[in-house]
């Protein structure tokens, strides 16, 4: 059996996951759908205060439990996957195909890491 991805290895993929969303709309092209760019820009950076601010060895405001941080992931993946049709751009195949990727990359990794809580002692 496969061992779940640990709260360490999650935090490294939050913190590649973040620069990448960043800079999908230029990397992938599809830049002149201001609000899938601005959705972007947004998610981005939504993630990384939230990244920075999970009770975890990567936090640095350690406010947020880990287990909420997964449960916020779910929730923005779900989101993402449905904005192309929520903000209107599901015809730009490239910007519907790049937010149906980014919110399945975040539900996998929100449902496939371990819910290890850091100790009081921890933080």
């Amino acid at each position: 059996m496969k061992q779940p991805i640990t709260r360490q290895m999650h935090g490294v993929a939050d913190y590649s996951y973040i620069p990448a969303i960043a800079a999908a709309p230029e990397a992938i092209g599809f830049t002149e759908e201001k609000s899938a760019t601005t959705l972007c820009r947004v998610l981005s950076g939504g993630i990384l205060l939230t990244t920075l601010m999970t009770r975890a060895e990567w936090g640095v405001v350690k406010v947020i439990p880990f287990k909420a941080h997964l449960a916020l992931d779910f929730a923005v993946g779900l989101f993402t996957m449905s904005a192309p049709w929520i903000f209107d751009f599901a015809e730009n195949t490239k910007a519907r195909n790049t937010f149906l990727a980014m919110g399945a990359t975040s539900v996998a990794a929100a449902s496939l890491s371990q819910p290890e809580e850091l100790s009081p002692l921890e933080y």
